[in-house]
């Protein structure tokens, strides 16, 4: 591969990012489905139509996730454009209750679908270009989400634009992003499967391969990385499930990790339930029909600052060893306080701003916790904790979604809602925030050896690597 091979794809994978996630009608989708348009009630919405995202989002994504990197990630890519596409065609075309659900369920095909868009790259291009094609990737969906919301609101408050209509916008503009997607090239390697015939290593070029790289390779580290790749190229179904396995088993009996990956899961659950229902909170407090609304400049204004949140823990030292659960505990409280005021409050602008700063602080701390988990683990567990840490995330929230939202548990409404969500949040303060602090209190430093992810006896090279690098007592 060239030294300008990895702009191509790049370009490539950011256009199909930019047009895929520029979508204005979706900070008035609310509006738009409880609207003349499809005259669907507050309760349809809530308890019927939305409940059906999550739960296509958890049947799809483990298999969406053992599916990528088997089929190569661009299949997967075309798929999430395909639901989009799906999914924007019944919102302008379709009306009723049950296909207003399938248009949920094609927007969880999308969603599950994200991991083959932020993998893709990975497999593409080399080692050596991960960090600045991953920020071009980042900084192009951030943007995308930036300008589809801030147009959005333009169209609505200046234009005096329907609805409908930004739902056409952003049906061209996920049809735009399925023609660019049939353009990427397919990759020649994965991260799990490899295929010797399309492998073509040659001695000049360094293999991708799943192992833990380092800025500085010797000839001999990369002669033995290639034997590794020789070794792993006719895996099987059965071999790779074996060993994600026994990876999860050696991942998740580091207690570190697990405590970093639980509140990662607890936490984003709790983002899921808030930004799915907040647009049907701000209709409670102010309806669109009895006022000019300001979903889209509100989005806009959090995707900035929840991109500042993450871009600001790049200058921030601070030993998260020792930090890191008081300060998880301490977000976790605002959040608290956040969630309560937008149920206590009848100002719109009140519950705007808490919002705005809820996002902050979300992005702020999954930053944090994404930082301490990707510099101890080799590349393949770290996207195997990412896919695990997910689909819990996910899963509970299913299950909470059953219990207090859907007609089957308590079917509960929006305000009654984040009453619930605030004391999830609560909950979550006090066991990392007491936790935090007994630590600190009786000076009780995580143990290096119980910092060190437990080594299989099966996997030499990986033990080394991530017992190694996993000791939280260093960061």
């Amino acid at each position: 591969m060239s030294d300008k091979s990895w702009m191509k794809p790049t370009a490539l994978l950011c256009s199909y990012g930019f047009f895929t996630y520029v979508k204005p009608s979706e900070p008035f989708l609310t509006p738009y489905l409880q609207g003349p348009q499809k005259n669907l009630t507050e309760e349809e919405v809530v308890n019927a139509i939305y409940p059906v995202w999550i739960y296509s989002y958890l049947a799809l994504l483990l298999p969406v996730f053992l599916l990528t990197d088997y089929v190569k990630y661009k299949p997967v890519i075309i798929l999430q454009s395909l639901g989009y596409i799906s999914c924007w065609l019944l919102l302008v075309f379709a009306n009723g209750v049950p296909l207003m659900q399938f248009m949920q369920f094609c927007y969880g095909i999308a969603t599950a679908g994200e991991i083959g868009y932020y993998s893709y790259i990975y497999s593409i291009v080399k080692s050596e270009h991960y960090q600045r094609v991953t920020s071009y990737v980042r900084a192009t969906t951030l943007f995308g989400l930036f300008f589809g919301s801030l147009l959005a609101q333009l169209l609505v408050s200046l234009a005096h634009l329907d609805y409908l209509y930004l739902n056409v916008i952003s049906l061209a503009n996920v049809t735009i992003g399925f023609f660019i997607a049939l353009l990427l090239p397919m990759p020649k390697r994965t991260l799990f499967f490899f295929n010797p015939a399309e492998l073509n290593i040659s001695q000049e070029e360094e293999p991708c391969v799943s192992m833990k790289t380092t800025v500085n390779k010797s000839v001999d580290e990369v002669e033995e990385n290639k034997m590794v790749s020789v070794q792993t190229e006719n895996t099987n179904w059965r071999d790779v499930l074996k060993k994600l396995w026994t990876d999860v088993k050696v991942c998740y009996t580091n207690v570190v990790l697990l405590r970093w990956s639980a509140w990662w899961a607890l936490s984003t659950c709790g983002w899921l339930l808030v930004v799915n229902y907040i647009q049907n909170l701000w209709e409670t407090i102010q309806p669109s029909h009895e006022g000019e609304t300001y979903n889209g400049a509100v989005e806009s204004t959090a995707t900035v600052l929840g991109a500042l949140g993450a871009f600001s823990i790049g200058y921030i030292k601070v030993n998260w060893a020792k930090w890191g659960e008081v300060a998880l505990g301490f977000c976790s409280m605002l959040k608290f306080g956040l969630l309560m005021l937008m149920y206590w409050t009848d100002h719109i602008w009140t519950c705007y701003i808490a919002y705005v700063v809820f996002i902050f602080l979300y992005n702020f701390v999954i930053t944090i916790t994404q930082f301490q988990l990707a510099v101890g683990l080799t590349t393949q567990r770290f996207a195997l904790v990412f896919g695990v840490n997910t689909f819990a995330a996910v899963a509970l929230n299913t299950v909470l979604t059953i219990i207090l939202i859907d007609r089957v548990g308590f079917a509960l409404d929006v305000n009654s809602q984040f009453v619930v969500y605030s004391g999830y949040f609560g909950m979550i303060s006090l066991i990392f925030l007491g936790h935090g602090v007994y630590q600190l209190c009786t000076n009780k430093p995580h143990n290096k050896e119980s910092s060190k992810i437990v080594e299989e006896p099966d996997d030499t090279k990986n033990k080394k690597d991530d017992s190694e690098a996993f000791d939280m007592t260093n960061m």
